[in-house]
């Protein structure tokens, strides 16, 4: 365990090997299988947990209980509801597995204090909360003014691997279309090819 994260962490930040020894000290292992929850919706979120190995998904169920999928997290990903993480109020998401997955978890408590004793993983989180809100910023921008076609090729372009992984009622819930509308676009984007 910890190969695909320090891979992750060392892209954004370098660390010694006493540092690699300290930060481990501060996470919990965690295996679930397919369709557990990690979390959900009402429940605090109390670990930020990163995917050593699987494929989650966090999502919103609205009144009339359709999921509406906010984002999948495969290796090198972190997930949680941050939100209910940072604050301890109830959490707005649930999580749960798409794939068997192994986890690396971290507690509020622990965060806080790991940022504290190993201080380049402050910044480390830093990079990362940055990127998150440059993502999210662009996914709205899409959301909002883009086709549905253009949205799906977004996403393929983007992550052409995880889509092979995906399920099609999984993949139009994250893109906000009816599975049907994504069929479509799919068989219209292999008919000009």
């Amino acid at each position: 365990m910890f190969e695909v994260f320090f891979l992750h962490v060392l892209k954004k930040v370098s660390l010694s090997e006493a540092e690699k020894i300290s930060i481990q000290a501060f996470f919990i292992s965690k295996k679930i299988i397919k369709k557990q929850h990690l979390l959900h919706e009402g429940d605090v979120c109390n670990y930020m947990s990163f995917v050593e190995k699987g494929l989650l998904r966090s999502y919103h169920l609205d009144d009339k209980g359709i999921e509406h999928v906010t984002m999948f997290a495969w290796e090198g990903w972190w997930t949680s509801d941050i939100h209910s993480f940072l604050t301890g109020e109830p959490a707005t998401l649930s999580i749960d597995a798409i794939e068997d997955s192994e986890l690396l978890m971290i507690s509020r408590t622990d965060f806080e204090e790991m940022t504290l004793k190993v201080p380049i993983m402050d910044r480390y989180f830093r990079i990362l909360f940055q990127n998150s809100i440059v993502t999210k910023e662009r996914r709205l921008v899409s959301s909002n003014t883009f086709t549905a076609e253009e949205k799906y090729l977004q996403l393929v372009d983007s992550n052409p691997e995880i889509i092979q992984r995906l399920p099609q009622n999984l993949i139009a819930s994250y893109l906000g279309l009816a599975p049907e509308t994504l069929s479509r676009i799919r068989k219209n984007i292999a008919l000009r090819k």
